[in-house]
């Protein structure tokens, strides 16, 4: 039996938008203080507080989004107390993540600062939970108004001239939950009324985003779509956390079983079936899908590592994490049509980070080698492609290759393909991910007949031991190599080790 991929290059479906690439940073643990901003008195090397080594990394995986402030902690911001002289900024407890004192030394200006220095668009949580409309007005006033207001005047004395751009604003963050514990029908009454405040200033155009539902809250998504249309929103969000156990014994980050990678696996896939019932709730309410579908909140969660703070959430990140992040880009920009952004949680130090950091160390991630290998998909058409098992005697096809252990039944072979116009080539970007502990892939990418490889193609790929980290003793354990193989005809074979992630560019004529 051998797997085979198909590919045609002539079915280009949706755009794959960059931003699905995003990531999501929080005042919570050592994501902003320590992992982003350090200070510029800081003996770490740095530009204007922002450590060097995080931005460089961030801009090398062509980051297009950053999520901000939280998270639960958007729903206590008050965003005057961070501007403004550091000295005189509002001293806050932290009441969501370990009851840390929080200074509010990164605020607007540190955020936008670092968005800048990493070459990406801002994405604003607007506090409604304890805020106010005129709180929310003003912000957005603040950070996009040009001219003479009192708002702006503040604004320029701290420091900025020019309004910024700012694209996404989300109002609200778990609104069902921390951010408030309101019904869909409460929250979506008051997010009508905020988002009506939230005014477009000059040529600044605001993308708003409602609070949608945790996971499976079918009814959060058919109660906010039933009050809410285009006119006031363009999107809705979604959070799913992929935990292995459950939220009291949630699983170790490193030390876990065969059954409890598979039982991760397959809980990491579940995301699919909940995007798929929550868009056809949206089609009913929104047929001409007018409202985009932002997984601004995803990744893995584990127990945090021994002798850490339970509230900073800091846990290490192996090779299941990187096959939890491959599966879930993968269905991503399947979804393309739908999906207008995705936030992976976090960006340092906390959940799933693509970085952790320690005093002057840092170090990338598994998921960090993940998201570089994948960021060619950023921008490019989805290009139609079909996993196929056939019967080397019979020739038959059969269903796609299964993993199965003990209960649980999973597909092998993860997959996605893109295409972008490169200097009048077609260049094909194909990611895969074999799930199996145990065995290896053999994968024939088939190219529609008409099409033919066409010279140099780049293999990347992505593999080892299931528990292997990077550590700050052993920071490039896990590391994706390439190589750069010739390729012609329309038929190429690649192996996938077990517990793998492959990317392939390619041109094709």
């Amino acid at each position: 039996m051998k797997t085979i991929l198909q590919i045609n290059p002539d079915k280009t479906l949706s755009r794959i938008a960059p931003e699905i690439y995003g990531q999501f940073s929080e005042h919570l643990g050592r994501c902003i203080y320590d992992g982003i901003y350090v200070g510029e008195d800081s003996e770490i090397p740095n530009v204007n507080g922002m450590r060097k080594d995080v931005v460089e990394a961030l801009r090398d995986l062509n980051l297009p989004v950053l999520r901000w402030p939280g998270g639960c902690f958007a729903d206590e911001y008050h965003w005057r107390d961070g501007i403004g002289p550091k000295e005189k900024r509002r001293r806050m407890v932290n009441t969501n993540w370990g009851g840390t004192v929080e200074d509010n030394s990164f605020g607007t200006h540190e955020f936008m600062e670092l968005c800048e220095q990493i070459g990406c668009e801002p994405y604003i949580a607007v506090n409604l939970g304890s805020g106010t409309v005129q709180e929310a007005a003003e912000w957005i006033e603040y950070m996009t108004a040009d001219g003479d207001s009192t708002i702006t005047k503040q604004r320029k004395e701290n420091g900025r001239t020019k309004p910024w751009h700012l694209k996404y604003i989300g109002i609200g963050n778990e609104n069902w939950g921390c951010g408030g514990s309101m019904s869909p029908d409460f929250y979506a009454n008051e997010y009508k009324r905020y988002q009506c405040f939230c005014k477009n200033y000059g040529k600044n155009q605001l993308y708003k985003v409602a609070c949608g539902p945790s996971a499976e809250d079918y009814n959060w998504t058919k109660e906010l779509m039933s009050r809410i249309d285009h006119c006031h929103a363009s999107g809705i969000s979604l959070h799913y956390y992929t935990v292995p156990g459950d939220w009291e014994h949630k699983g170790s980050a490193t030390d876990f079983s065969d059954l409890e990678y598979y039982t991760t696996i397959a809980k990491a896939l579940h995301i699919e079936d909940i995007i798929q019932k929550h868009l056809s709730i949206m089609d009913k309410y929104d047929p001409n899908h007018d409202i985009d579908l932002l997984v601004d909140e995803w990744g893995t969660w584990y127990d945090v590592e021994p002798g850490t703070n339970p509230g900073f959430l800091y846990q290490q990140n192996t090779m299941r994490d990187a096959i939890v992040a491959a599966l879930h880009l993968n269905i991503f920009n399947k979804h393309s049509d739908r999906i207008a952004m995705a936030n992976i949680a976090q960006v340092v130090n906390v959940l799933q980070a693509m970085i952790l950091t320690e005093d002057t160390k840092m170090l990338k991630t598994p998921t960090y080698d993940v998201f570089q290998m994948y960021k060619e998909h950023q921008g490019a058409r989805l290009v139609e492609s079909h996993i196929i098992s056939s019967c080397c005697d019979s020739g038959a096809n059969i269903n796609e290759p299964v993993v199965r252990y003990q209960d649980i039944a999973i597909p092998a072979l993860s997959e996605s393909v893109s295409i972008t116009e490169q200097n009048d080539q077609k260049l094909l970007t194909i990611t895969l991910a074999n799930t199996s502990l145990t065995d290896s892939l053999c994968v024939e990418l088939e190219l529609h007949m008409k099409y033919s490889f066409t010279g140099e193609a780049s293999v990347a790929m992505l593999h080892g031991d299931v528990h292997d980290c990077n550590t700050f003793d052993d920071p490039d354990r896990v590391r994706a190599f390439a190589s750069e193989e010739e390729w012609n005809g329309n038929i190429q074979t690649v192996t996938l080790p077990a517990c793998s992630i492959c990317r392939i560019l390619c041109h094709v004529s």
